[in-house]
Parts: C-alpha cells; sequence; structure tokens
C-alpha cells in the first residue's frame, strides 16, 4: 500500500497535490473559470505532434461550470433513469470538466471508439500529460462508461505512471481511493 497526502484546500480535494474530482469527491459550486494554461498548452503540443500523424484532433468539450454541468445532467434525466444517467454523466460539482483539466476530444460518442485518433490518443497521451480518464473495462471503478474522448490533464509524470504500456490505471486505483 503506496502513503499519499491528502488535503483540501477551499473545498478542494487534493491528493500529493492531485486535484481530485470524481463521484466521491466534489468541487465547489463556485469553482474553476476556463481550462487551465498548463492544459491549453499540452494540448497545443499533443495536437501539433498528432498533425505530423495525419490525425485531426481538437476540443470539443472544455471549462464546463458548475450550473452548465446542472443543465446537461438535468437534460439527460428527462430521457434515462438516473442510475443510467450516472454512468455516462457527472453530477454538478463532479464533473472533471469544472477543474479545467478536462477536455473531450473530436466527439463524444462510441463512433469515435475504432477510429484512428482514438488509437492515437491511447498510445501517445501520455506523452503531454493526458491520461485516458474512463478506460475500457474499468466502469466498475470509475462509475462512468468507457470514454476514449475524454482525457485529463495529470502532468507527465503521473500520466506515465498511469499509462502502463496502453492497459490504462485510472485515477482510483493509484491513489487507492
Amino acid at each position: 500500500m503506496r502513503k499519499f497526502v491528502k488535503e483540501i484546500i477551499n473545498g478542494v480535494t487534493f491528493i500529493d497535490g492531485y486535484l481530485i474530482v470524481n463521484k466521491k469527491y466534489a468541487l465547489p459550486k463556485n469553482y474553476g473559470n476556463g481550462l487551465t494554461e498548463e492544459l491549453q498548452e499540452a494540448f497545443f503540443n499533443m495536437q501539433n505532434a498528432a498533425l505530423k500523424d495525419n490525425v485531426s484532433l481538437k476540443i470539443i468539450s472544455g471549462f464546463r461550470s458548475f450550473s452548465r454541468q446542472e443543465e446537461i445532467y438535468e437534460s439527460y434525466l428527462k430521457i434515462d433513469s438516473k442510475e443510467k444517467v450516472d454512468t455516462y454523466s457527472a453530477r454538478p460539482g463532479h464533473s472533471e470538466h469544472q477543474s479545467g483539466l478536462a477536455i473531450d476530444i473530436n466527439i463524444t460518442n462510441d463512433s469515435f471508439i475504432d477510429t484512428k485518433e482514438a488509437k492515437w490518443l491511447n498510445d501517445n497521451a501520455y506523452k503531454y500529460g493526458f491520461i485516458l480518464r474512463y478506460p475500457r473495462n474499468k466502469s466498475d471503478i470509475t462509475g462512468y462508461k468507457y470514454e476514449p474522448w475524454h482525457y485529463r490533464y495529470v502532468g507527465c509524470d503521473l500520466a506515465k505512471k498511469l499509462y502502463n504500456n496502453g492497459d490504462w490505471e485510472t485515477i482510483e486505483e493509484y491513489f487507492e481511493i
């Protein structure tokens, strides 16, 4: 068992300095105001590297405020049960998008799964500090279905550890939460 330092600063949970937001750990309503500069710079570098491999990447969803996530979540509840919605949409305050550290790339549906872009991201995103946040066969751990378009910026050190030769480890597994 690894030892980690958990801190709560202004209502935000950090483990070993990494912001944690998931089904268990929430962000305050007023947290966040856009994508972080670090994420934007890392994405720009990743996007340029992908272009050299004839792969086009674009952010289609970035920062979302608490109220915007509330609107999205409520709209899904009109078409699916809460149990089902909770497998593909975060409750307000529990979305990584509110942190400014998460992005959806190119398309947000299952048609993205077998694309060259999804494959490229799976194999290369860690080099730029991004992790596949909701990997295949890990929904029992994350609580969310496989989302090959959803990436979280954590920096290169942690991303390399979680990459695990393409068999992504989740934040929940790594930090034992």
